[in-house]
């Protein structure tokens, strides 16, 4: 089993910075693991904005656009951070983390409400 708590999330104004974390534990050493953060906006789906390999060495963003976030992995915490800037009213939603095995997501935090004003 593995477990992950999301934190950092809360109300910013547009163009802000904000830093969400994601706590990871347990059984989390399977070689191809890789954690994911995703976001689901009132009445959308959930999109992944950004993912990165277990060991930290691959990084992938499927919205090119985005350009804004960095996600990046403690090694020493297990933490997987979510770094966000130039925040937009459009960033608004629920960011959830979640952790791949092998193939699919199989796990996934309660997820963390990040809010932006315009």
């Amino acid at each position: 089993q593995v477990q992950l708590v999301e934190s950092g999330g809360r109300l910013v104004q547009a163009g802000d910075s904000l830093r969400l974390s994601c706590a990871v534990s347990g059984r989390t050493f399977a070689p191809s693991g890789r954690v994911g953060w995703f976001r689901q906006a009132p009445g959308k789906g959930r999109e992944l904005v950004a993912s990165i390999s277990w060991s930290g060495d691959d990084t992938n963003y499927p919205d090119s656009e985005q350009g804004r976030f960095t996600i990046s992995h403690d090694n020493t915490k297990n933490t997987v951070y979510l770094q966000m800037n130039s925040l937009k009213p459009e960033d608004t939603a629920v960011y959830y983390c979640a952790f791949k095995p092998l193939l699919n997501y199989d796990y996934w935090g309660q997820g963390t409400q990040v809010t932006v004003a315009s």
